[in-house]
């Protein structure tokens, strides 16, 4: 039988159905099997970079620039839309779950110094009967293309399959290929240029995102009105988590324009914070400075009872990409994210170590190695 914690209990979002102990060997299996796999490039004429197996985007030489490719699910986000379009009465929550999704892909392809060039679609619904709410559906398509033209990529195509009995009836699953470009080849960004005295700089989230999501769904059936429970006046719950992710890739352009070369980036998603330690050195990250947590992330962590380590280790709380970049690029790094209009902040720097530690200095929170197994 399985137990519901109450409201005066911390709810983990293991509770909510998402244990990475379970899920995170089956990745590093995939892992050591798909190595296996990239000696088949040789007889294409191609080699793979292997310092891109096991960062958010693979990448290949292809002779004159690499290649860098990543696919992406959305996850449960589709489900509190649903929740609030029945509630509300709105299709348009399909256009911010259209940015979302791209927004999954794109922000990964990016942390290897890629220039997003082609995005495919996957849509596969319960039955074609969800493609017949043409309110809905065309909210999917002006959203899909809006985030196409906010990252300057072309959308090359997709797949829309009816999984009857695979995917629940009424509900949608949401995913994103993207194809980019490292050219010129310096712009390749796997880490190892990485070195201690590089400054931390963190980009501001705009909410939860779409990671976390499986917890803030679980989290409903404590408030008193549910998804339109009010986090401040005039902002529901519903609305807060639905606010569309940030596409980080204008940013990582115009440094590239400004003549700044990232040594490393991370997409904060999954594992929260944690996923600052995602590069294999061994290195203290240090960090001062912590972005302001926002409004939904906070209402969150207060209704879970979630004290600040397991909240950082789950969700942005605030900053969902991290910029490692030498020191004295980093004030620049802020204004040019400031003139792209996404918050940033120069927030802690790297030292070197005898082991891997990410140290939240401000919150007296310490993550090891021990904290993130993603290779």
């Amino acid at each position: 039988m399985s137990h519901t914690p109450s409201s005066a209990e911390t709810l983990s979002y293991e509770q909510a159905g998402v244990n990475y102990d379970l899920i995170d060997p089956l990745k590093i299996s995939a892992q050591r099997a798909a190595a296996a796999t990239g000696a088949h490039l040789i007889s294409h004429g191609f080699t793979e970079v292997p310092a891109s197996r096991g960062e958010s985007a693979y990448v290949v030489d292809v002779g004159p620039f690499y290649m860098a490719s990543i696919v992406e699910c959305l996850g449960t986000k589709t489900l509190v839309a649903d929740e609030m379009a029945k509630l509300t009465g709105k299709p348009h929550y399909y256009a911010g779950i259209a940015q979302d999704t791209i927004a999954m892909a794109i922000n990964d392809l990016i942390t290897v110094g890629a220039t997003p060039l082609v995005v495919q679609a996957y849509w596969a619904a319960g039955g074609s009967d969800w493609f017949g709410d043409k309110a809905r559906a065309q909210a999917l398509v002006e959203g899909w293309k809006k985030a196409c033209d906010t990252c300057s990529v072309a959308w090359g195509g997709g797949e829309t399959p009816a999984l009857a009995g695979i995917v629940e009836d009424g509900r949608i699953d949401l995913a994103a290929s993207c194809t980019g470009l490292v050219n010129p080849k310096q712009r390749l960004s796997v880490g190892d240029k990485l070195g201690p005295g590089d400054a931390i700089v963190l980009l501001a989230s705009s909410g939860i995102h779409a990671n976390g999501l499986s917890l803030a769904r679980k989290l409903v059936e404590r408030l008193p009105s549910g998804y339109l429970t009010e986090i401040e006046p005039g902002l529901t719950y519903g609305d807060a988590l639905l606010a569309p992710t940030v596409l980080y890739s204008p940013v990582t352009e115009a440094l590239y324009k400004a003549g700044i070369q990232p040594h490393y980036c991370a997409n904060i998603t999954g594992h929260g914070w944690r996923k600052l330690l995602r590069h294999p050195g061994k290195f203290t990250y240090r960090i001062h400075t912590v972005p302001p947590v926002t409004p939904v992330l906070k209402f969150m962590q207060e209704h879970a009872k979630q004290d600040d380590r397991e909240a950082y280790s789950t969700l942005n709380m605030g900053a969902g990409f991290a910029i490692f970049v030498p020191a004295a690029d980093a004030a620049k790094t802020v204004e040019v994210a400031k003139a792209c209009g996404i918050d940033a902040w120069v927030a802690g720097s790297l030292e070197a170590s005898e082991t891997k530690q990410l140290l939240i200095e401000p919150l007296n929170i310490r993550f090891s190695d021990d904290d993130l197994q993603l290779r």
